[in-house]
């Protein structure tokens, strides 16, 4: 053990123990918001992603595509994963593609583009995921809760990362 801490850099243990933390926090913060639902035929659209959004944008992609899925998953758990364990995955996997989609837009074309981006990705794109599980009905039906969902999620992010940027605490 003494052999190891004296090989790392000075700072880089504080530095991953401040990144697990933010993750942890963050994560705790999804957990909170997937109690907060979006009525919809689905059951798992709730404020659970706006979170993973916000760490994408503040802290770092990886980061935040971490705390978009388990988030995702967390909302799934609690109302029983009612599109299946394997379906649940592949969403979340696609939930933290929009949280890096939402930094690099963000960070390329500004705020204002990057929730559009990520509303349209997250409710338009991703509601195809239903395509196999009940046709074309189905995508239409679940879209527009998508939509809603997605958007009341970053539209919260983009506030919020204005209000704090601003305050110079990240």
């Amino acid at each position: 053990m003494e052999q190891y801490l004296k090989t790392q850099k000075p700072g880089s243990n504080v530095a991953n123990v401040k990144r697990i933390s933010i993750i942890a926090i963050f994560i705790a913060l999804s957990a909170v918001g997937s109690l907060i639902k979006i009525p919809s035929p689905v059951g798992t659209i709730g404020l659970d992603s706006a979170p993973g959004y916000f760490v994408a944008i503040a802290f770092g992609g990886p980061e935040g595509a971490l705390v978009i899925a388990i988030g995702h998953l967390l909302t799934a758990a609690m109302v029983g994963f009612p599109l299946t364990i394997p379906i649940h995955l592949f969403i979340a996997v696609q939930m933290a593609l929009w949280a890096l989609v939402f930094r690099a837009v963000n960070r390329r074309l500004g705020i204002i583009v990057a929730v559009v981006a990520a509303t349209l990705g997250n409710g338009v794109v991703s509601s195809f995921t239903m395509l196999l599980m009940g046709g074309m009905g189905v995508v239409v039906g679940t879209m527009p809760f998508l939509v809603v969902g997605s958007a009341i999620n970053v539209v919260i992010v983009a506030a919020a990362y204005k209000v704090v940027k601003r305050s110079k605490l990240i």
